[in-house]
């Protein structure tokens, strides 16, 4: 059987349970809104894990899990729980289920999509960076300072700059501007990560497994993500990759540890093939809709593969594994 794990009526999440019901798929969708009513026990014997997931009034085994898809928000931020104080009794429940979900979802035998380890490296852009050069794709020139003067020296050198966050919470992107000069000496309190400005066309490409699904973005806007809402426009269009960069795309994915994966990549007018982030859990939502690539299709297909071979499967250690922490998802 199949996990879901999120909010129902959330996009990427509703889309991928259509599609498995589409394949007949056996699945069942824990609904962490509904966490007050959930609990989950494991049991260790002769070296193997097991136990007991109960959600939406049902008792499951978790080796019957044979795969799973993780849309889990911050349980901190759950509306069901707004208004509780800290340490609360549902706040400590809701807290030990997600974490004992977490842990076993690490170990947990068949394909998961994706578990939290391998995700941790988006916490960190910078870090993740390193990662993402080892498989030839090139990054932008970086400068990450709280020196005022060193960004005006990094801005001569390269010309255009944009900044943003070095973290996974969601940012827009800015060019810096003259303007911004006369504010630039707050970085002092705080350092900020600038990048030379790669001009060329954006890409978002989608890796299910060996699946790649890569869109082309045509904007007015620096961040086409939030281009209406600054007044300009944002077309997007299915695109087919040269087999090169889509396999450097599969091997990024594979590489970090990850099932599924959203990459941001700039292609250049001479052919350079730039790379922004690699997320680890896409909101692939927005591109399916507006190219009618079948994203989520892949996703569940993926899924149901991984179910069937879950038997045999063991979760393999990524080969670039990131610092220890917890991972909640990010909808970006």
């Amino acid at each position: 059987m199949i996990l879901l794990c999120g909010i129902p009526s959330e996009s990427p999440l509703a889309m991928v349970a259509r599609a498995l019901d589409e394949l007949g798929a056996d699945y069942r969708v824990f609904n962490q809104r509904h966490v007050a009513n959930a609990d989950i026990v494991l049991e260790i014997e002769a070296g193997e894990v097991d136990g007991t997931l109960r959600f939406a009034g049902e008792d499951f085994r978790l080796q019957e899990m044979s795969a799973a898809y993780l849309r889990l928000m911050d349980d901190r931020l759950l509306p069901e729980l707004e208004g509780e104080p800290e340490g609360s009794a549902a706040r400590r429940h809701a807290r030990a289920t997600h974490d004992t979900l977490y842990r076993w979802l690490e170990i947990a035998p068949g394909r998961v999509v994706n578990r939290c380890e391998p995700q941790a490296s988006n916490g960190s852009k910078p870090y993740q960076a390193q990662l993402i050069a080892r498989y030839g794709l090139l990054v932008p020139e970086t400068l990450i300072s709280d020196d005022p003067d060193a960004v005006l020296a990094f801005r001569r050198e390269h010309g255009t700059l944009i900044y943003k966050s070095m973290s996974g919470v969601r940012s827009i992107v800015h060019a810096l501007e003259e303007t911004d000069y006369a504010r630039l000496d707050h970085i002092r309190w705080c350092p900020v990560q600038f990048q030379a400005l790669v001009p060329g066309t954006d890409m978002r490409v989608h890796v299910v497994g060996d699946d790649v699904h890569a869109t082309e973005i045509v904007s007015d806007r620096l961040d086409y993500r939030y281009a209406k809402r600054q007044g300009g426009s944002a077309e997007l269009r299915a695109a087919r990759l040269d087999d090169g960069i889509a396999q450097k795309c599969i091997d990024v994915t594979r590489g970090l540890g990850l099932e599924f994966a959203g990459i941001d990549l700039k292609i250049t007018a001479d052919g350079e093939v730039f790379c922004f982030e690699v997320n680890p859990c896409p909101a692939f939502s927005f591109y399916e809709a507006n190219t009618g690539q079948p994203i989520a299709l892949s996703v569940a297909r993926h899924l149901v593969e991984g179910s069937r071979g879950s038997a045999r499967r063991s979760p393999s250690p990524s080969r670039d594994r990131p610092a220890d922490g917890e991972c909640l998802a990010a909808v970006t």
